[in-house]
């Protein structure tokens, strides 16, 4: 079931992708590596794995472990990463690449995985979606607000099927404490307290010579030149160090990890196709080093229908999403939490509001790559809970309140401010 290719990417508007960290081995079923006695050909997803560090490791396993999704191909410019990946999916050695674009040219390939730095998410997933390609793309969806709307604006045009990685949608218990503010059981909600682990800082750390097995040029794509320093593209106090490098990732770690939260307060609110009226936020940013997003933050966004949404670091709130309304709470990650107890075990009638049921996200995007269907983290909801995190990044940068046209998606009188909601890539590289 390949898709039909749409406009294929120029070789000079993309370079760049990979990973920085080795993945964990890598379970598959048979079905997984194409051999016989599972799912007809016919029936099977092929699928194309790019960038193949730590991240990708769960991706991989948690999309091939379905008897009818086949693995084809992986890409990263880190070689070690992608051998080692190849050889666990038992794949031939020219299914292995270090060009993305190389991987998303095969026709052979109906969807692909992209758990590249984050700079990358936005250009190699348009690339996929115009080669006539699916795309599950892990979080957040981009670096700036106007790659995002360009992400979904492409998707929406070659009608692509588009998976965003912010699993916990797909949990039951995330779920029901949405279903239980949307329809109304904790009263009017007014108050929504998300905490999210602080940004990490780190010293200064001389150049040094890129290893053999790594394109960095090509790692760096789009971003501007830079000297290489393991800390940037490697694990560093266990985690990579582009997640807290502004050019790799605007909003350092309110976007890397806080999306997550973001997304389920949108999806509580019934707001997933527009944002906030209004920004405000302080921040506390390392003094100097190569790491240079924030560390810890306070910040406040008023959104549709009165409700205030304060995100903060985990030492000031409890990491997860706190619904308040006027007759209780709900709080969520994941799981479901509730004040009254009984809240855990209401049900709803069947005319009140029922939420998509995702049978696991993995295996939503493959049955959406089947019927064509909306996945539960589609690029609009992507887009949106992402401009929320990107939104509050700008706001601690600029230490000032701002007012958000969610329409326009352009700040209110502040031209300073509007000119964070883009980056200039490297030449050649655009979206």
């Amino acid at each position: 079931m390949n898709a039909t290719p749409g406009e294929r990417i120029s070789r000079r508007q993309f370079l760049g992708a990979g990973a920085a960290a080795l993945a964990a081995p890598y379970v598959v079923r048979p079905s997984a590596l194409g051999l016989a006695g599972a799912v007809a050909p016919s029936d099977r997803v092929t699928m194309g794995f790019i960038g193949t560090g730590g991240r990708m490791g769960g991706v991989a396993k948690e999309l091939t472990w379905h008897k009818d999704v086949q693995a084809v191909a992986v890409c990263d410019v880190w070689a070690p990463a992608r051998e080692r990946m190849r050889s666990g999916l038992k794949l031939p050695a020219e299914a292995s690449y270090n060009d993305f674009r190389d991987l998303v040219a095969r026709e052979d390939i109906d969807a692909v995985a992209v758990a590249t730095p984050d700079h990358w998410h936005v250009p190699i997933s348009i690339a996929a979606v115009q080669a006539g390609k699916d795309v599950y793309c892990e979080k957040p969806l981009s670096n700036t607000v106007a790659e995002g709307r360009a992400l979904v604006e492409a998707v929406r045009r070659h009608g692509a099927v588009f998976q965003h990685g912010t699993q916990l949608h797909s949990y039951p218990g995330t779920r029901h404490a949405c279903e239980l503010v949307r329809n109304g059981r904790i009263g009017r909600l007014h108050t929504i307290r998300i905490g999210s682990p602080p940004g990490r800082a780190t010293g200064h750390h001389a150049a040094q010579p890129v290893p053999a097995g790594l394109d960095y040029d090509l790692w760096l794509g789009c971003a501007p030149e830079a000297p290489y320093t393991p800390a940037r593209v490697f694990r560093h106090g266990g985690l990579p160090g582009w997640y807290f490098v502004s050019d790799y990732s605007q909003s350092g770690w309110i976007a890397g990890y806080g999306v997550h939260d973001l997304d389920i307060a949108q999806w509580g609110m019934d707001t997933q196709s527009t944002g906030p009226t209004s920004v405000d936020g302080k921040g506390v940013f390392p003094r100097d080093g190569l790491w240079d997003t924030v560390l810890t933050y306070d910040l406040v966004l008023e959104c549709p229908g009165g409700v205030r949404l304060i995100m903060t670091d985990t030492s000031k709130n409890r990491h997860g999403v706190l619904f308040e309304g006027t007759e209780g709470w709900v709080f969520t990650r994941g799981g479901c939490q509730a004040e009254p107890k009984s809240l855990l075990k209401e049900t709803f009638a069947a005319n009140e509001t029922h939420l998509y049921r995702s049978p696991g996200h993995g295996r939503n995007f493959i049955d959406c790559v089947k019927s064509r269907a909306r996945t539960i983290t589609h690029a609009e909801i992507a887009h949106r809970a992402t401009s929320m995190a990107l939104l509050g990044g700008i706001a601690v940068r600029l230490g000032r309140k701002l007012l958000w046209d969610a329409r326009k998606e352009r700040f209110i009188g502040d031209e300073e401010a509007d000119r964070l909601l883009n980056l200039a890539m490297r030449p050649p590289w655009r979206v």
